[in-house]
C-alpha cells in the first residue's frame, strides 16, 4: 500500500517556513557555552519542540480519523503552540538575545495591550540594566504571553468555524424538509399570492394559479441566488486572512442557507397580506423577483456575523491598518 503524504495546506507552508528559521537559528548558535548552562537547556527545549512541529506537519492519519481531527483542529493548534515555544526557546538560547529587542517589541505589541505589565517591562528593558537571567525572564514572559493570546485566538477561530458549520447544517435540513413537504403536499406551504383588493389574479411561484410541487424549491433557489449576490459583495470587501482557519466559505454558506429560508418566509408574508395595499404582485416573475430580494435581505442580519468574524480573525492574526500598526482587539 502506497504511503499517503500529508496534504499541502496554507498553514503547513507558513509553519514549515518558520520552523526552517528556528533550525537555522539553532545551527547558528554554535557549541554550548559552559558559562551559560541555562542557554543549553533552552537549546534542548527548542530542539524538542521543533521535533514536535515536524511530527505534526508530517502526521498521517487513517481516513476515519481525518474528520474528527479536522473538526477539533488539534494538529494545527499543536503545531502552532509547539512552534511558538520553539521560537521562544531559540531566542532564549542565544547569548546576544537582547539584540533582537526591536523585533521582539514589535511582535509583542501585536498581541498585548499597551498597559500590559509584561509588554511595558519589555519596552522599558535596557541591555545591561539587569543580570542576563532577569533579562531573559522578561523576554520569555512577554513572548509567551503574546503567543498565548495568539493561540487562544486560533482556538476561538476554530470554535466559530464549527458553529458556522453546525448552523449551516441545521438550515440545510430545514430547507430540505420544507422542499420535500412542498413536493409531497403541494400547497401545504402556501406560497401563492391572491391580492383580491387589487383585482389581480392569483399568482404562484411556478407560474400557475394553483400551488405546485416546485413552488417551495423555486423560491428557495431564487432566495439562494439573492444570497449569492450578497456573498460576492462579501468577497470583494474581504481583506486577506492570515488565520489558519479561513471563514469566508462558511460565512457564504450561512448566507445562502439563510437566504433560501428567508425567501420562503418573505413570500409567505406577501401571501398573508402583510403588505396589503403597498405591494402588488402582477405576475410570477414579480413574485420570484421578491424571492431574490428576500434572499439578499439576509445581509441585514448577517452583517453582524461578518463583523464578529472579522474581529475573531484579527485577534488570531492581526493585519496592519493603512494608517500604521494596530494592536489586535480583545
Amino acid at each position: 500500500m502506497a504511503e499517503r503524504k500529508p496534504r499541502v495546506t496554507d498553514w503547513r507552508l507558513v509553519v514549515q517556513s518558520r520552523l526552517d528559521r528556528v533550525r537555522a537559528d539553532l545551527a547558528a548558535l554554535g557549541p554550548s557555552d559552559p558559562v551559560d548552562p541555562e542557554g543549553d537547556v533552552w537549546r534542548r527545549t527548542a530542539e524538542a519542540q521543533a521535533a514536535v512541529v515536524e511530527a505534526m506537519l508530517n502526521a498521517r492519519e487513517p481516513w476515519w480519523r481525518m474528520l474528527p481531527s479536522w473538526w477539533s483542529g488539534w494538529h494545527i493548534e499543536r503545531a502552532w503552540r509547539a512552534l511558538h515555544e520553539a521560537e521562544v526557546a531559540t531566542i532564549s538560547a542565544e547569548r546576544g538575545f537582547l539584540g533582537r529587542l526591536p523585533g521582539l517589541r514589535a511582535r509583542v505589541a501585536q498581541y498585548l495591550d499597551d498597559d500590559d505589565p509584561r509588554r511595558r517591562a519589555l519596552e522599558e528593558l535596557r541591555p545591561g540594566e539587569f543580570t542576563p537571567a532577569v533579562e531573559r525572564a522578561i523576554v520569555v514572559d512577554a513572548l509567551r504571553a503574546a503567543y498565548d493570546n495568539s493561540d487562544f485566538a486560533h482556538a476561538g477561530s476554530r470554535a466559530l468555524r464549527n458553529k458556522l458549520i453546525a448552523a449551516s447544517i441545521v438550515l440545510f435540513v430545514i430547507n430540505t424538509v420544507l422542499g420535500v413537504v412542498g413536493i409531497v403536499k403541494p400547497g401545504i406551504i402556501p406560497l401563492c399570492v391572491d391580492p383580491k383588493e387589487n383585482a389581480l389574479p392569483t399568482v404562484c411561484p411556478g407560474g400557475t394559479v394553483k400551488a405546485s410541487g416546485v413552488d417551495v424549491w423555486l423560491v428557495q433557489v431564487l432566495g439562494s441566488f439573492g444570497a449569492v449576490l450578497a456573498s460576492v459583495v462579501l468577497l470583494l470587501r474581504r481583506r486577506p486572512s492570515l488565520s489558519p482557519y479561513v471563514m469566508i466559505g462558511y460565512q457564504a454558506l450561512i448566507k445562502i442557507m439563510l437566504g433560501a429560508a428567508l425567501a420562503v418566509v418573505g413570500i409567505l408574508a406577501l401571501g398573508a397580506g402583510v403588505t396589503s395595499g403597498l405591494i402588488g404582485i402582477p405576475s410570477a416573475a414579480a413574485l420570484l423577483l421578491w424571492a431574490v430580494i428576500f434572499g439578499y435581505a439576509q445581509q441585514i442580519g448577517t452583517r453582524l456575523l461578518d463583523k464578529y468574524t472579522d474581529e475573531v480573525l484579527d485577534q488570531a492574526r492581526p493585519l496592519p491598518d493603512a494608517d500604521g500598526p494596530r494592536v489586535a482587539p480583545r
